[in-house]
């Protein structure tokens, strides 16, 4: 997923801001119950003091949960005036026939590189494409979240895979390609890149094996996903980690068509591997409708589960990860605003206490 290219909707973000909200409205939901239990045990206690609604945001919770500190995460080993150069090792579509755009997964060998760029889970490393710009400077780095593992895809801990989805609007009457996006997916084994990185600590996962993980994904989004469910469900990587996950996860996935579904038989085959520690739910706007009769979007599919996600949400062993362009920002403040007010309560109170604990993963571009 590309980070720099921020002003265009791309691989079916567009509707994130919505599912951010219908968030905002369970976590609202869940704070505010929390004090009205509160507030019942103490009038148990004192039969004659009539309960008290909240006017105002709920205090935090007797035991704290801290923020991980997650130490010894690499960061900026190589940087964009010193930059590592990587050869392609494979590069190839993850569309089916039918599908719309054009999506690959491409895959860089580090091997060479010293030191070697390692990464972790949920980080992102920088292209720099090559070429000059119309002034005759290098072109501008792009960040983009890596989709494999710190074992990269063969398991041998020297490579690093991308999910790139070629980027195209129109100006001016005519289709732009988005620089970057069209040089990845162009490029060839054996070519040489410039890669940066990695960066990136808001996006990684808890320690603890028994966390339920909650993701929210559309289009490329996927990519950091990918990178969680292969930890968390391929054997050769929990041999390696030496960590069995024996929590919940649960992946909504959504595309416009079936064909658009990205990484989804390793999704399905992981599923049927581990049916109870995996709940794979996908939204297909193009295919599917929702109780409205409308197109089935990823905030569609939320609502259906609600009740159910609530009660994972409660449990502070809970994260929940989604991630997007740095254009939604103000429809995810308004919608989770309007969640919040419905509850009497205030966002911007609420915001930095789910924050500081440390489960809500949000990383916009």
């Amino acid at each position: 997923m590309s980070y720099s290219e921020a002003n265009v909707i791309a691989g079916g973000l567009a509707h994130i801001p919505i599912i951010v909200g219908v968030f905002g409205f369970i976590q609202s939901f869940i704070l505010k119950r929390t004090q009205t239990k509160v507030n019942d045990k103490t009038s148990q206690a004192s039969p004659s003091t009539p309960e008290k609604k909240p006017t105002s945001a709920p205090p935090a919770p007797a035991k704290t949960v801290k923020k991980q500190a997650h130490a010894n995460v690499p960061v900026n080993t190589y940087k964009p005036k010193t930059p590592f150069i990587g050869t392609v090792k494979e590069n190839y579509s993850l569309l089916k026939e039918g599908a719309i755009g054009r999506v690959h997964h491409i895959t860089f060998d580090l091997a060479n590189g010293d030191p070697l760029l390692k990464y972790v889970e949920g980080q992102s490393i920088g292209i720099i494409p090559a070429g000059e710009d119309a002034k005759g400077k290098p072109l501008k780095i792009r960040l983009y979240s890596i989709a494999s593992t710190r074992h990269g895809d063969d398991f041998k801990g020297d490579t690093v895979s991308l999910c790139v989805r070629q980027l195209q609007y129109e100006k001016d009457g005519q289709t732009i390609d988005g620089v970057c996006s069209t040089y990845l997916c162009d490029i060839k084994p054996g070519d040489k890149v410039k890669i940066t990185g990695p960066v990136g600590k808001e996006m990684l996962l808890p320690d603890n094996e028994d966390a339920n993980i909650i993701m929210l994904a559309t289009g490329t989004g996927i990519a950091p996903m990918r990178a969680y469910l292969r930890k968390m469900f391929e054997p050769s990587e929990r041999q390696k980690n030496n960590w069995n996950y024996k929590g919940n996860a649960w992946l909504f996935m959504g595309a416009p068509k079936t064909e658009n579904l990205l990484y989804d038989s390793d999704f399905e085959h992981y599923k049927s591997q581990f049916p109870n520690n995996l709940r794979y739910t996908k939204a297909i706007s193009r295919e599917q409708k929702n109780s409205k009769g409308g197109r089935m979007y990823i905030q569609d599919r939320v609502l259906e589960h609600a009740e159910e996600i609530f009660s994972m949400i409660e449990d502070p062993k809970t994260h929940i990860y989604l991630c997007g362009l740095k254009g939604m920002e103000p429809g995810i403040d308004e919608a989770m605003n309007k969640a919040a007010a419905s509850k009497g309560l205030k966002w911007d109170e609420l915001r930095p206490q789910l924050k500081k604990q440390g489960r809500w993963h949000v990383e916009t571009y």
